[in-house]
């Protein structure tokens, strides 16, 4: 009620403005309510009229400064960039990678790689080559082999019985060879390296570390077996490092002297200098039972 007054009997007029009805008791108050929608009404629309200008205000003054305030930008080179020259024809590219790998890329391979030398410091120990292809009997269609006759692999003297062996190469556990081997070089360790396509092979170790088990990730290093005289014909305790490739089983396995390569090799030096091992004489018969 816009009069203020509910009397049933009056007559009412009724003003719609949108979904809002207003009921007003006399035509004055009608004009009244009508003058005051009209007020409201110019209202907002001025207001939107001096927004509308008060953007545009803005908009003119900052092209107004962008082109004749701020200064105008300037070149770091004296003239436009050269232009590059054109790219030389693309070579021919063969049909996939040559295979199997050549011989001078196993020399790449192992010159450039990261090495630790197979027996710790601070004493480089000799190596003698050794001719002897151990380990398990290989397939008859696909038999092992020496590149170099007669250097499949070398003899690393070891002082101590007991001494560390340390794994050259990152790589994975491939094969151990446990007591009761002799005829096949003691008890040993195969690591496998460079996606199982280079193998590293440690014969005649006194005892295998437990955690050096089929499968087992190591780093180069790393210890995987203690120097002894498994496996030897007389007795003597030292260390065979075997180094073979074998790009897939379809191919032989093939021994490579690693002597070139092994005087760039780093050698671990135990915190003391040295390790722990044993003073053993190298004699077949006094050799004591308690290490065969």
């Amino acid at each position: 009620m816009i009069c203020g007054r509910d009397d049933a009997d009056l007559q009412f007029l009724v003003l719609l403005e949108g979904r809002t009805t207003r009921l007003h008791c006399s035509s004055s108050c009608l004009r009244d309510s009508v003058a005051q929608l009209r007020r409201a009404r110019a209202l907002r629309l001025r207001r939107r009229w001096l927004g509308a200008l008060a953007l545009a205000v803005m908009a003119a003054g900052a092209l107004v400064i962008r082109r004749h305030i701020a200064p105008p930008p300037e070149w770091i080179s004296s003239g436009p960039p050269e232009p590059l020259p054109s790219p030389p024809p693309p070579a021919p590219v063969p049909y996939g990678p040559a295979w199997p790998p050549t011989d001078d890329e196993w020399r790449t391979l192992f010159a450039t790689a990261r090495w630790i030398y197979p027996l710790p410091g601070p004493v480089r120990r000799s190596f003698t080559p050794d001719g002897k292809i151990f380990g398990p009997a290989a397939t008859a269609s696909h038999g092992a082999r020496c590149r170099t006759d007669r250097h499949c692999a070398v003899d690393l003297g070891g002082e101590l019985w007991g001494e560390h062996i340390y794994a050259a190469q990152d790589g994975i556990v491939d094969r151990i060879q446990g007591p009761g081997h002799e005829e096949h070089g003691g008890q040993y360790v195969r690591l496998s390296h460079f996606g199982g396509m280079v193998f590293t092979e440690y014969f005649h170790l006194a005892a295998i570390p437990r955690g050096i088990a089929h499968g087992a990730h190591v780093k180069a290093g790393q210890l995987i077996g203690l120097l002894g005289d498994t496996g030897t014909e007389d007795g003597r305790r030292h260390l065979c490092f075997a180094l073979s490739v074998r790009p897939s089983p379809e191919f032989p396995e093939v021994f490579w002297d690693p002597s070139p390569w092994m005087d760039a090799w780093p050698l671990r030096v135990p915190p003391n200098g040295t390790v722990a091992g044993l003073m053993l004489p190298n004699r077949v018969g006094d050799m004591p039972r308690r290490h065969r």
